[in-house]
């Protein structure tokens, strides 16, 4: 059938992953929608049949995800979806995160990932109880995680112990953005090496995103890159968004970051 993709409004619509989606977006994304526009599907032998088979997988991601932040709530436990493109810095992040929070806030990491444990492993000992889920391991090798999967691997986690929970998406600048997972705000980290441009390219994750996290300015006197234009490109698509710029390499910036974190979980 092919994945699909879902505007704030309800509308969907399938695709492949061989090209870039650039849509419309915005901040409403916790509530499910009674009816979708999903589009023509009449080219389509089935047309008919995958709107419907669209509906039903839409409506019980909508369902499964009401159900995660409400067992979340239930345990006064506070949830950041992270997104991000691959190597952007997430888990890089994470490991000066981790240790930075200790004596603050209890925090959990459920990490969302294709294959391997790689990223899981290097978040180990660092004071977090963490949670892998591979998309690949039953659910298809999806580019994002849904809110299936992330309930999944809360079943691993000790909700009643943790103040936080950051759920490390998949790396991927489409799909991860179009998915309630049960979170109460989604981030992103943004790296300064992807090119001042991507919030036009993209501008579903950065639309969906509360805050952005500007990542590797260490490396910006040896890259061309606009930072200006950046911060520009990602006002016109989405101008309330938190801005936090540092590098996860040499810890400056990170403690705007640990406010934010902070404030989520007791806010």
């Amino acid at each position: 059938m092919g994945r699909f993709h879902r505007h704030a409004d309800g509308t969907v619509h399938s695709h492949s992953h061989d090209h870039d989606h650039d849509h419309d977006d915005g901040h409403d994304h916790d509530h499910p929608h009674d009816h979708r526009d999903v589009g023509d599907h009449s080219g389509y032998a089935t047309g008919v049949e995958r709107v419907e088979v669209l509906e039903a997988i839409l409506g019980e991601n909508d369902r499964v995800a009401a159900a995660n932040r409400a067992e979340l709530a239930g345990h006064g436990v506070r949830t950041v979806n992270l997104m991000s493109s691959p190597g952007a810095g997430k888990t890089s992040l994470l490991r000066r995160t981790i240790p930075a929070l200790a004596g603050r806030l209890r925090v959990g990491i459920l990490e969302g990932d294709i294959a391997t444990s790689i990223d899981a492993d290097a978040l180990t000992d660092l004071g977090a109880a963490v949670s892998l889920v591979n998309t690949a391991d039953g659910f298809g090798g999806e580019c994002h995680l849904d809110a299936v999967m992330v309930r999944s691997g809360l079943t691993r986690l000790p909700l009643a112990d943790l103040d936080l929970l950051v759920i490390e998406n998949v790396g991927n600048l489409v799909c991860p953005a179009e998915f309630d997972v049960g979170q109460d705000t989604r981030a992103m980290v943004y790296a300064i090496t992807e090119g001042e441009e991507k919030p036009l390219k993209y501008p579903v994750m950065f639309r969906t995103a509360d805050v952005v996290v500007v990542n590797k300015l260490d490396l910006l006197p040896h890259l061309d890159f606009d930072l200006d234009g950046f911060r520009a490109n990602l006002a016109a698509v989405n101008p309330t968004a938190t801005v936090i710029e540092l590098s996860a390499r040499t810890g400056d910036g990170l403690d705007r970051w640990l406010d934010w974190l902070t404030s989520v979980a007791t806010g």
